[in-house]
């Protein structure tokens, strides 16, 4: 089996690799818009299902594509990447706090099968001042980051008081069930 991660995400890359696995990397640009009436766990997923149909290649019979998306949702609606330090300011003085859901949607897809699915963390986090929030995004600028924080960094090592669920799922990839999603995909 020869794996294709389709992500320009170096926490998925670094996750992939805990699982030692071979695999090439392949990024394309797809819009990533979702129906904001739909269920976060199904905006997840169809974010990933439409980033594995609009892959540019035919697959081969031994590889196996990977594709993922994750967001955060928080009073019913969902946190992307923040455009701008305001907006990043904004989303981290929403999430402090409080708790909010992190769903990451995941595809499998090979030449004869499809596999889909997501998985939810809720993440508990505690107040922090505006200057720690400014400290925050000045030095480590999360802009490509789903809710403008990771769970990997000082703000996981200073605001996040607790998780329920996967971890590296708020990481941007749930690696256990992969993991486990492709051990079928092998048995078939």
């Amino acid at each position: 089996m020869k794996l294709i991660l389709a992500s320009k995400s170096p926490r998925r890359q670094e996750l992939i690799k805990g699982l030692e696995l071979s695999f090439d990397i392949v990024t394309y640009e797809v819009d990533e818009d979702f129906d904001s009436s739909d269920l976060p766990s199904d905006i997840a997923r169809k974010l990933a299902l439409k980033k594995a149909a609009h892959y540019p290649f035919a697959l081969n019979p031994e590889e196996v594509l990977l594709t993922a998306d994750t967001i955060v949702w928080i009073n019913g609606k969902v946190l992307n990447k923040p455009a701008s330090v305001e907006e990043s300011f904004e989303m981290l003085k929403t999430i402090c706090g409080t708790s909010h859901q992190v769903f990451t949607g995941v595809c499998l897809k090979t030449e004869t099968q499809e596999i889909s699915f997501s998985e939810m963390s809720s993440v508990f986090c505690k107040q922090l001042s505006d200057e720690e929030i400014y400290h925050y995004i000045d030095t480590y600028k999360p802009f490509d980051k789903a809710g403008s924080y990771g769970i990997q960094d000082w703000f996981g090592y200073t605001a996040v008081e607790r998780i329920e669920g996967c971890f590296y799922n708020v990481m941007g990839l749930p690696v256990s069930r992969v993991n486990e999603e492709l051990k079928k995909i092998k048995k078939k």
